[in-house]
């Protein structure tokens, strides 16, 4: 099968003033689109590439154990982090702090004592990632606690079997240069202007 390009949830401007429209086109048209692109050369020459679906490439997991052709993973690892951000985010043209429901905050409150803490220690692990990567809100599935963890590179929280990915947020640079330059506190704190909670409670089981 060929692997396409989801569309954007919303228009290139629609999250604007805190993300351009040149860094969204340059995110999605570019970067996003890119992966998709190299992972369609790969699953040419590879039919057994071609008998997977995006979601069954990524749960293969990285390195030479997935038995996958090599760079597909992280083709596909970034093309499905990549729409699952897209849907991490959503408009707010106003800027007003945007907060979860209250089942959900309920349960950020039992995971992490407070949303401040909660917010603070997201921020923390996003700023500290040492290099290109992403910042992963988590539900465990053996507790249904969540939990925040980083993974470098395309590697993707969906990979692993044991949590459930509800929120991301992409450090590599590319998502934020264009606007914010090499300040990515500042890209973060941006970031939490946009987060669509609707979408994380869509992903926690409660």
């Amino acid at each position: 099968m060929a692997f396409t390009l989801p569309p954007l949830p919303y228009a290139l401007d629609a999250l604007a003033p805190h993300l351009s429209k040149e860094t969204l086109d340059f995110h999605y048209n570019k970067h996003h689109a890119s992966y998709v692109t190299k992972l369609n050369a790969l699953a040419g020459s590879a039919p057994s590439l071609q008998a997977l679906s995006l979601d069954d490439v990524v749960r293969k997991g990285p390195g030479p154990a997935s038995g996958l052709p090599a760079g597909a993973y992280n083709s596909a690892a970034q093309t499905w982090n990549h729409t699952f951000y897209w849907n991490s985010l959503a408009p707010n043209p106003t800027g007003a702090p945007t907060k979860p429901s209250e089942k959900l905050a309920a349960l950020i409150d039992k995971s992490f004592g407070s949303f401040d803490a909660f917010k603070q220690k997201f921020s923390d692990v996003a700023a500290g990632h040492f290099g290109s990567g992403w910042a992963w809100l988590v539900q465990d599935k053996a507790s249904g606690l969540l939990k925040i963890v980083d993974t470098h590179d395309a590697v993707s929280a969906f990979s692993d079997p044991s949590v459930t990915p509800v929120l991301t947020c992409d450090v590599w640079e590319h998502a934020y240069y264009i606007d914010f330059r090499n300040a990515r506190p500042k890209y973060i704190e941006t970031w939490w202007t946009l987060v669509n909670w609707k979408f994380a409670e869509s992903n926690v089981a409660f």
